[in-house]
């Protein structure tokens, strides 16, 4: 695939823009995107005038990783993964008159998501007790540090790159809330695959030799100083490595060697976009009054995850049957609360969670 040009955004709603723009309007025809965020255009949810616009999703990108990071004056409340520990303390500023601010970087989005299932879990509701505010992700630590929130959900390295500031510390990483989540995708424009059959089975099988490259512990370092490159990430290789390892030091006074949250690519059916995971970002969603508590959740999933064209893209690449999944489902996945989603009914999930925008 020569003729790619692969572009840095510079937010999820940038990304937004230039895929409704396409590549021939100067936009972008594919995105490294939030799992969400294709559900979301296609039904015009987050676009201009609310105008839907086709997507697909056709690979995972990865798993794990991302962080829930809390301003320095918290320290003393002992919050970790267990959010009600701010419940007192938040419920104190906002009676003083200020407001608590929750940071993430795309309404709807994965660490939206993950920060109100987070609050939530907690007893803390994330549309009353909390406002929550969009950052994009290399400006979070800067507004943490002028105090601008109080806490914020976001990938790497800008959790770590907090730690090593000094500005805060990390309460959780995503992988504690949710064993093995999935977190991006690659999207690209429904428009796009039917003009492009050829090469869109070719950016798949590329996609997915990177991330065998990615998971590879050898390759870790190269990695790591590709990415922090200033075209890029633009930060040290120091901010990057160690939780691409699975070294976390949570900057409380806390600290894990040789964990296992570091970020997966491909090992375990990581790139494979399971409908089933799908499903539940759609209820999640269903939850916090993005979607309609009617939405066939079902149906939605099947119009726009084309785990069909990772099949064949993978049969191919001569990817081994053991690593191409047999069922389009994971089954029923459990979360560090004890709750448990079944992706064949969605709505019994929504039923057990007290905590809901939805009715």
């Amino acid at each position: 695939m020569p003729d790619v040009e692969v572009l840095k955004q510079a937010s999820w709603g940038a990304t937004r823009d230039n895929l409704m723009l396409g590549g021939a309007a100067n936009g972008i025809d594919g995105a490294h995107i939030l799992t969400p965020l294709p559900y979301l255009m296609h039904t015009g949810k987050v676009t201009q005038n609310n105008q839907p616009l086709p997507m697909a999703i056709v690979a995972r990108l990865n798993y794990d990783c991302q962080g829930i990071s809390v301003a320095q004056e918290y320290a003393g409340t002992g919050v970790g993964l267990d959010a009600s520990k701010l419940k007192d303390a938040f419920a104190a500023k906002k009676a003083a008159g200020k407001e608590v601010k929750a940071a993430m970087t795309f309404p709807g989005g994965t660490h939206d998501l993950w920060l109100r299932y987070w609050l939530a879990a907690g007893g803390i509701d994330p549309d009353k007790d909390v406002s929550t505010i969009v950052v994009p992700p290399p400006q979070m630590v800067a507004n943490m540090k002028v105090g601008n929130m109080d806490v914020f959900c976001v990938g790497e390295p800008w959790n770590e790159q907090l730690v090593h500031q000094g500005v805060g510390f990390t309460a959780a990483t995503t992988g504690e809330l949710w064993k093995g989540h999935p977190e991006k995708a690659l999207g690209l424009r429904a428009e796009f695959i039917e003009k492009n059959p050829n090469a869109t089975k070719a950016i798949l099988m590329a996609v997915m030799e990177a991330q065998q490259w990615c998971e590879a512990k050898e390759n870790k370092d190269e990695m790591a100083a590709i990415i922090g490159k200033r075209q890029w990430m633009n930060v040290p290789v120091a901010d990057i490595i160690g939780r691409l390892k699975g070294d976390i030091n949570y900057g409380n006074g806390r600290v894990a060697n040789g964990t296992d949250f570091y970020m997966k690519f491909w090992k375990g059916g990581v790139s494979y976009p399971f409908k089933s995971h799908d499903a539940w970002f759609l209820a999640e969603n269903i939850r916090w009054g993005k979607f309609a508590p009617t939405t066939d959740v079902k149906a939605l999933v099947d119009q726009v995850n084309r785990e069909d064209l990772w099949r064949e893209a993978a049969k191919d690449l001569g990817v081994a049957a053991a690593d191409i999944p047999a069922s389009t489902s994971r089954g029923v996945e459990t979360f560090f609360d004890g709750k448990t989603f079944d992706p064949a009914n969605p709505s019994a999930y929504l039923d057990s969670l007290k905590i809901k925008a939805s009715a």
